[in-house]
């Protein structure tokens, strides 16, 4: 995972499904083309492939199931991810929070398939406990600011100063990340890149959100 970098989770937006899916992640391509700044896009798991085969930055899956290969309907396995040269996947989202094991467990597995692993975290002490199980990076995204319109730069930058202070890995922070601004402050406070959903999938023009976002990573770099 090349950091700093941009991760878009596209989650079940309805302006981020299909062929809608496949134009976002061409747009972010095309802006890491431009930038050279990192961009890594998460559709969700029906639109997992057709992406993967349209572009050639990183893709995640939003979710995994922490099972071995065998009778277990409806699940997203890592092996699966593989097996279609997925590159990792995000886990313990606030809207799919899994238990402490199942993290432990997607991290060891992933290991071994070559996969890499975006913990997520409500705060800066469960992102600390989390970090311990060696993730590639950690997401700290305060669950009452996503969906909003307000920053975790703005408004509680002091969590992310505590995250990079506390954190034994990579630390990415979300939750009402839109602007170049937020993303500068973000960078600027220790963050390694920003974790982001509507304020890309729900753009008007997803292109120019994702290049401002980038435009935000470049001003904070020395």
């Amino acid at each position: 995972m090349d950091l700093p970098a941009v991760v878009i989770n596209f989650k079940a937006y309805a302006q981020a499904m299909g062929a809608r899916a496949v134009e976002i992640a061409r747009a972010a391509e095309k802006v890491h083309e431009e930038t050279g700044v990192s961009v890594i896009v998460a559709p969700n798991a029906a639109d997992l492939v057709k992406v993967r085969e349209a572009v050639d930055i990183p893709v995640f899956a939003q979710h995994v199931d922490a099972y071995q290969p065998g009778a277990h309907t409806g699940s997203v396995l890592l092996e699966m991810l593989a097996e279609w040269g997925i590159d990792g996947t995000i886990i313990n989202h606030s809207e799919r929070q899994v238990n402490f094991s199942w993290v432990e467990y997607t991290v060891h597995r992933a290991r071994q398939l070559d996969l890499e692993v975006i913990a997520c975290a409500a705060d800066e002490m469960i992102a600390r406990a989390v970090s311990d199980l060696q993730p590639n990076a950690v997401a700290v995204e305060p669950p009452e600011l996503i969906g909003t319109d307000v920053s975790i730069s703005k408004a509680k930058p002091e969590i992310i100063r505590k995250a990079v202070d506390l954190v034994r890995a990579p630390v990415l922070v979300g939750a009402g990340v839109k602007t170049t601004e937020d993303v500068k402050k973000a960078v600027e406070l220790g963050a390694q890149g920003v974790l982001v959903a509507s304020g890309v999938t729900k753009a008007k023009d997803p292109y120019k959100a994702i290049l401002g976002l980038a435009e935000g990573i470049i001003q904070a770099m020395p």
